[in-house]
């Protein structure tokens, strides 16, 4: 109980720190991290972690059957070891005995009961009834729900075993089982919270929810977490404190100030106060803190729309391959990379898989690289420019946040003979116009919902056009799409990695989109945190992490 009081205790010193230059880890001697969400936080439910900011507190307070390390591999977490059978469409996981869920009220005298099968087979069943969310879709898709599975596709076969059945072998079905929407949940909380479950998330995490409000989420030690680091029970925090500060230059005054232990994305920092044209820390900054970078599953793009059955498609230059390689060829992605964003990212001249990816490979996979003459050949051949038909205005449709490096695109691409204009629109705006195939010329990115080429290559396969999937390029290929299907049920990684390669390779010949680079995560970390790591997912994990008094 004092325990708990003087946890308490922090947690309320943390509310009113905000503004204070004296860190609010030295209070008490407790290690408090502290960090800034731009964005918000609209859900701690697994079933609605589908973007980063959910997903980072979702990752501290519950856990799933696996886990990725920081080099993406398949690790166990909650099943402490799994078989695989039947060619790749049967899995048995095999769980631990020593997993409980947090101490919460929706439990009998509030201690929280021992995590077993059925709780998966809950948290499953309760995805299912939840249709039209992205979790729902992926298990609708992957799972056998037929008559030999009992219509469910997974079951709990006694405490400690669950088993899930594939309608066809999946070979990255280990890695979408990592991601956050399959953590485990108790059916008390939903049966006691309801709705709510969101805003009172009860997990087997090693933080445990304690303070939600307008200004501040705090999350405190789960003393009985599972996982040890060597032989000390993680975590070794003894709490989480997460501000919701929504302008950029406040919170990174805030973090200048020591206020904040960490502060994530590109976007989030004074670039030209601490950064130099290489990416590194310039020389005023290199012992204030720290700068952690590393290869991010993210490809930021330029698309599109080529199905020339769309009427806004048929008098459209861009219907022409020539036309969409030529502006390929414009563009000069290591430029963009070293002077708009002062070498954070690497160019994309590589296809469009990312970088951090094992299928990756930059000697087999041929992109573009700048090549100006090459530009104005294709814009000839395809009948435009000296010669030929003039060039009609090309309208590129943006948000804000990407008018800089558009501007910069603009005149590259006028340079060899186009002639653009740029669109800004409203977040909303851009989405929903993108994926109702309204725009023929776009900004967007994509980012790894999970560590496979698989899921970067699914937005050019021609069952997944939008709005019902992510090909808003309404892009179809024969043999892209055969090959795609062949790598789908393909076990052996080698096999399965060249025929991603083959696959890039078509999407570049085709030209559907102009990869521009691919994203690097970025975090400016205080010198007194210790274990903090990155990994190509940007999935923040603070189990391991100490803060040095």
């Amino acid at each position: 109980m004092i325990k708990h009081i003087s946890i308490f205790s922090i947690c309320i010193l943390l509310l009113a720190a905000c503004g204070q230059n004296k860190p609010v880890n030295e209070y008490d001697g407790k290690t408090v991290f502290r960090y800034n969400e731009i964005g918000g936080i609209t859900s701690l439910d697994p079933a609605a972690a589908n973007k980063t900011e959910n997903i980072w507190a979702v990752n501290q307070l519950f856990n799933g059957l696996v886990q990725l390390n920081d080099k993406l591999e398949v690790l166990p977490c909650i099943a402490k070891s799994w078989e695989i059978y039947d060619d790749g469409m049967e899995y048995t996981f095999h769980l631990r005995t020593d997993v409980f869920f947090h101490d919460d009220a929706c439990f009998e005298n509030g201690k929280g009961r021992k995590l077993t099968a059925q709780d998966f087979y809950h948290t499953f069943y309760r995805l299912f009834e939840m249709s039209g969310e992205q979790s729902s879709k992926y298990l609708a898709k992957l799972l056998d729900r037929t008559e030999r599975t009992n219509f469910m596709g997974f079951e709990a076969a006694d405490d400690s075993t669950f088993k899930i059945y594939l309608a066809k072998p999946f070979p990255a079905f280990l890695e979408v089982l990592s991601m956050q929407f399959f953590c485990a949940i108790p059916h008390e909380a939903i049966e006691l919270y309801a709705e709510d479950f969101g805003r009172h998330p009860v997990g087997t995490g090693p933080f445990k929810f304690k303070i939600w409000s307008e200004q501040k989420l705090v999350l405190t030690k789960n003393e009985n977490y599972f996982e040890y680091d060597s032989d000390k029970r993680l975590p070794h925090l003894d709490a989480v404190s997460i501000s919701f500060i929504k302008d950029k230059e406040t919170a990174f005054t805030n973090f200048m100030k020591k206020e904040f232990d960490m502060i994530s994305g590109f976007e989030s920092v004074n670039k030209d106060l601490i950064l130099d044209k290489n990416g590194d820390l310039n020389e005023g900054h290199k012992n204030l803190f720290v700068l952690q970078t590393s290869p991010y599953l993210k490809t930021d793009y330029l698309g599109f729309l080529v199905d020339d059955k769309l009427k806004n498609v048929k008098d459209s230059p861009l219907r022409y391959k020539e036309v969409r390689q030529a502006i390929n060829y414009a563009i000069d992605r290591d430029k963009i990379v070293t002077y708009l964003r002062y070498g954070i990212g690497i160019g994309a001249n590589s296809g469009f898989v990312p970088e951090g990816l094992p299928s990756h490979n930059k000697n087999i996979v041929k992109g573009y690289t700048f090549n100006p003459d090459k530009a104005r050949e294709l814009i000839a051949k395809a009948g435009y420019g000296q010669g030929g038909k003039p060039m009609p205005v090309i309208e590129l449709n943006i948000t804000t946040q990407f008018k800089e490096i558009s501007e910069n695109i603009k005149k590259q691409l006028e340079d060899v003979g186009f002639k653009i204009t740029i669109n800004i629109n409203p977040m909303a705006t851009q989405s929903e116009k993108i994926a109702t195939a309204q725009f023929n010329f776009f900004r967007k990115s994509w980012v790894g919902d999970y560590a496979d080429a698989q899921n970067f290559l699914s937005i050019f396969y021609s069952k997944n056009f939008s709005p019902n999937g992510p090909n808003y390029f309404h892009f179809y290929n024969e043999e892209f799409d055969k090959l795609y299907e062949q790598a789908l049920t393909e076990q052996n990684d080698s096999v399965r990695y060249a025929t991603y390669q083959r696959l890039d390779n078509i999407v570049m010949d085709e030209a559907p989109v102009v990869p521009l680079y691919y994203d690097e995560v970025f975090r400016l970390v205080q010198t007194n945190v210790e274990g903090l790591t990155t990994n190509p997912m940007n999935l923040l994990n603070l189990k391991r992490v100490m803060l040095k008094q």
